[in-house]
């Protein structure tokens, strides 16, 4: 991913750099090199802020706040700012799956935090624009959630 990243860097095209980061600092999470995924995600972030490119932009803050939440010190505090700011982005931007993905990171941590009724009425209003789609792994797992925090 590295390899490709800096090939198509070398066309001199910026657009989605910051979002092919993000899949990267994935990449490094899922296989357990926490500190490269880290320092690729911080890349991405910069790199947003530096060309403007706004596309993907709630998903990085999610992100941000799904790595603050990792051990050994979770960081809630500073992972729920992150969540609320992905929330504002992916509002602002009308970006209703961005939303949906951001809302499900922020509802699990207040789900944790003993804030069910919170985390149903951010959920529940989100999970309902939908009409379709409902086999994706995001609905899934929302309505999974919705389940667990009505019971």
């Amino acid at each position: 991913m590295r390899q490709d990243l800096l090939a198509i860097r070398e066309t001199g095209a910026a657009l989605w750099e910051p979002y092919l980061l993000a899949l990267l600092a994935e990449a490094y999470a899922q296989v357990g090199q926490v500190e490269a995924g880290h320092a690729t995600l911080a890349e991405a972030l910069a790199a947003a802020h530096a060309t403007g490119e706004c596309w993907g932009e709630a998903e990085l803050y999610r992100l941000q706040g799904e790595w603050l939440l990792r051990p050994p010190c979770p960081d809630t505090h500073q992972a729920e700012t992150c969540f609320q700011q992905s929330l504002a982005v992916a509002r602002r931007q009308q970006a209703k799956p961005w939303e949906l993905r951001v809302a499900m990171s922020l509802s699990r941590l207040w789900k944790q935090q003993g804030r069910q009724g919170e985390a149903r009425e951010l959920l529940t209003p989100i999970y309902g624009w939908f009409t379709e789609g409902f086999d994706t792994a995001d609905l899934q797992d929302v309505k999974a959630l919705l389940d667990g925090l009505r019971g």
